[in-house]
């Protein structure tokens, strides 16, 4: 079985006037992303490996998830295929992993995010919000056998802030 989990980054900020990869999180996609990232290491999956964008904004959410899972840094990478907006790059790189790693968190973009968890899962998400997670998995082998899987959790920042 292979687990894919997407998670967006976090909510980000257009006040600077810097390059789309180079804008930071807002302290709202701070906040959220811990929030996220506290839920989903209270069920202890585990992970193989954890890729991110290169984008500031992706980069600082991996980076706090990596913390809060205590994931060794050995295991992650910045891929720039995940500086993608509409999937297509996402899925050849999903596609294209290594058959070993099972259960695999990726950083990235919308409208990529929200379009692979549609193709992909089996539960229609209107948008994948930002530092929202989607965990997916697939009965196959190997990773480019991956077609449609399930839809096995979301977890999004509002059904978390009380």
């Amino acid at each position: 079985m292979k687990t894919l989990i997407l998670v967006r980054h976090g909510k980000s900020s257009w006040e600077y006037s810097v390059g789309d990869k180079d804008r930071p999180l807002l302290q709202r996609g701070i906040n959220d992303a811990h929030l996220v990232a506290d839920n989903f290491n209270e069920q202890s999956i585990p992970v193989d490996a954890a890729f991110s964008s290169p984008a500031n904004r992706a980069l600082h959410t991996s980076m706090i998830f990596v913390r809060q899972l205590y994931f060794a840094l050995d295991k992650f990478r910045v891929v720039n295929e995940l500086y993608d907006f509409s999937g297509e790059y996402v899925l050849q790189f999903v596609k294209g992993l290594d058959d070993d790693l099972n259960t695999v968190l990726i950083f990235g973009h919308n409208h990529a995010f929200t379009h692979i968890a549609n193709s992909l899962g089996n539960t229609y998400i209107e948008n994948v919000p930002t530092s929202g997670l989607v965990h997916l998995e697939f009965e196959v082998e190997d990773w480019k056998s991956v077609e449609k899987g399930i839809t096995k959790q979301t977890i999004f920042p509002k059904q978390l802030r009380g």
